[in-house]
């Protein structure tokens, strides 16, 4: 009887290490996977906002003063709950200095 006791927690024991060891590759796998999500919707966002300038120098002839100015003429629009975006234009002639940081990191 002794022994059958002994065999019973030990399979439960290893039942409980098993589902706790399933548990943490669970939240190591899911933990990164939101990580390349936001990295993804930065470089998406970063893309859009690019060829949106990149569409005002083609149409206008000079890259947009700032980010405002690409809401109101070209229909942009930028998760800023999520995403801060960085516009930098420095000249009209030259290419915007744009980046793109997730929030909350």
């Amino acid at each position: 009887m002794y022994s059958d006791r002994k065999k019973k927690r030990t399979g439960l024991l290893a039942l409980a290490l098993a589902l706790l060891l399933l548990a943490a590759l669970t939240v190591l796998v899911f933990g990164h996977s939101g990580r390349d999500v936001s990295e993804e919707g930065a470089a998406a966002i970063r893309e859009t906002v690019r060829r949106s300038a990149l569409q005002c120098f083609a149409v206008e002839g000079v890259y947009p003063p700032d980010l405002q100015y690409l809401k109101e003429n070209y229909g942009l629009q930028v998760n800023t709950e999520d995403y801060l975006v960085v516009y930098d234009c420095f000249s009209s002639n030259l290419p915007p200095s744009i980046r793109v940081i997730v929030r909350g990191e």
